[in-house]
This record gives C-alpha cells, sequence and structure tokens, in this order.
C-alpha cells in the first residue's frame, strides 16, 4: 500500500527566492521518499487542484511570477479562470483529503493572532482578532497535520484553546510541550505526546474509525542547533508586530510582512530555522504516513 504525503507549495512560490525554493522543494521530496512515503506537492497548475506535481510543474512554481497564494475560497476562482496557485494549509488540507492523502507536512499552522496584528476597519490593538482559516480546517477535513506547531507570530494560548473548544487533538511528537515554531518549547502541555510514528499513526486511526470529523495536530519542535531563543524571537515578534501596526498592515498582507521583517531583523538566522524545522516535519510526516499505510495493509 503506498503511503502518500502531502507537501505544501507556499514555500516555493511566496517563500523563497529563486533557485534556493526549488532546491528546497526537491529536497523535501526526496526526504519524503527516503523515509518510506510517496510526495505529493500541492497546488493548482491551471485551474487543476493537484496532488503531486511533476519536475517541470515544480519549476513553473519556483520561476513564475503568476503564481497567486490560494486560500480555500479562492479556489473556485482559481478553478474557474485556470490560474497557477500554491495553497494555504487551510488549503492544502481540503485538496489532500480530495486525493484520499491522510498525512500532510507543513512549517507551522496559522491560528489566533496576538492583539497587534489584526484586521477589521478599525485596525490596531482594539479590532477583532485574525483568526486563521487553517484552525476551522483543522475542525472539519480529516488529515494529520505534521507542524512545527503555530507560527510564532500567534497567540499560542489562544489558537490552543480554540482547538480544544472544536475538538482537535494537539500530539506532542517527542516533547509534552507545544512547540514555539522557532522555538522547541512554549510552557503549554501538548494533549499527548508519542515517540514514534506508529504511536502518531495509531491516533489519527483511531479517530478515523471513531468517526470523528476534523483531523489531527501532529507538533514536532525545531532540530535543537537551529532553535531561536524564546527572548530573541520574541523581540523581533514585538518589534515587527509595532511596524505593522504603524503602517496599517492587515488581513492577509500581515503574515508575510510579519515573517520577512523576522528575517531581516534576526539576520536571516529565521530563514535556516524554517528550512531546518520543515526538512524535519517531512521527515516526520513520512514516517507517520509510511506506518499509517502499514497498519491499513
Amino acid at each position: 500500500m503506498t503511503a502518500p504525503l502531502a507537501l505544501e507549495s507556499t514555500v516555493i512560490s511566496h517563500g523563497l527566492p529563486y533557485p534556493q525554493n526549488i532546491a528546497a522543494a526537491r529536497r523535501f521530496e526526496q526526504i519524503a521518499r527516503q523515509y518510506g512515503a510517496e510526495p505529493r506537492t500541492v497546488a493548482v497548475i491551471g485551474g487543476e487542484l493537484r496532488a503531486g506535481l511533476n519536475d517541470e510543474e515544480l519549476e513553473l512554481l519556483a520561476r513564475s511570477h503568476d503564481v497567486r497564494k490560494l486560500s480555500r475560497r479562492d479556489l473556485p476562482i482559481a478553478v474557474a479562470q485556470g490560474w497557477h496557485g500554491a495553497t494555504t494549509v487551510a488549503t492544502t488540507m481540503w485538496i489532500a483529503a480530495r486525493h484520499g492523502i491522510r498525512v500532510f507536512s507543513t512549517g507551522g499552522i496559522g491560528g489566533v493572532h496576538r492583539s497587534g496584528s489584526l484586521k477589521g476597519e478599525a485596525g490596531g490593538r482594539d479590532a477583532a482578532p485574525d483568526i486563521s482559516a487553517d484552525l476551522p480546517e483543522l475542525a472539519q477535513t480529516p488529515v494529520a497535520v505534521v507542524c512545527a506547531g503555530a507560527k510564532a507570530i500567534l497567540d499560542l494560548p489562544a489558537t490552543l484553546e480554540w482547538l480544544e473548544t472544536w475538538g482537535v487533538p494537539v500530539v506532542g511528537y517527542g516533547t509534552d510541550e507545544f512547540p514555539a515554531f522557532y522555538s522547541r518549547g512554549s510552557g503549554l502541555p501538548v494533549d499527548v505526546r508519542v515517540d514514534t510514528p506508529q504511536e502518531a499513526a495509531a491516533i489519527v486511526e483511531a479517530k478515523r474509525r471513531l468517526g470523528l470529523p476534523g483531523g489531527v495536530l501532529i507538533c514536532a519542535p525545531i532540530p535543537q542547533e537551529y532553535e531561536l531563543p524564546a527572548a530573541e524571537a520574541n523581540a523581533a515578534i514585538e518589534q515587527a508586530l509595532a511596524e505593522a501596526d504603524a503602517q496599517g498592515v492587515r488581513g492577509k498582507a500581515i503574515t508575510p510582512f510579519l515573517l520577512a521583517r523576522i528575517v531581516e531583523l534576526t539576520g536571516e538566522r529565521s530563514l535556516h530555522a524554517n528550512l531546518a524545522l520543515l526538512e524535519n516535519n517531512v521527515r516526520i510526516g513520512a514516517q507517520i504516513a509510511a506506518a499509517l499505510a502499514a497498519s491499513r495493509a
């Protein structure tokens, strides 16, 4: 039985410059194969929902300036108008589920934004908080998402509270704490710790057998040698948030603005950390996908 593993495409088209982006995409697929999975990079090509790309299509995502970042609400438009698009976490989950793929490796999920990064007419620190579409997708789409926690720019306690309310199990892979993306720990507990792919796969399969909706969030901390100290990461995040407020950046523009500014403030250490945790998550996701396939063989 094959062990498909969904991989993200936004890092190719919007996360890294060429040729680093195509090298990273090929590296992620190589790691997936090395650890027993069939890589399925997810994107929209010419209006077609794809889970699995050839090298020419990876090059298209890496080189073209006509690749849009697609949320789930954009899909009907993208299909009708024949767009090329890279998919967000939520959109990747939805397309993966349509193709029967049960495990997806990404960097970090979206969540509840901090009070300083908001959207709405008022803007600023008194507006309603921005809640990522990744969270409701996790609550309704049956895909296990392997990540390094939620992006560090977010309100992690509020994000975990949302996941608890909507019935999404939060599993720590080799950790008792919810990872804070650039940092290995947040001081916040996960629901359960597992230490093997088989343990993680058993939870995913048990949720399916119980008929419960939604996915499972499997959180692996960044490799220790690439970790950014929490104080350094938080200082960069707070400065980026203040600059976003001052410049009136909000809505869909807030996350790319913050992530790019944090790379600048940390002297690109956060960029290297991001690539390291992505590779680690692909490695773990591939092993979980292989264990899940073996359990159902």
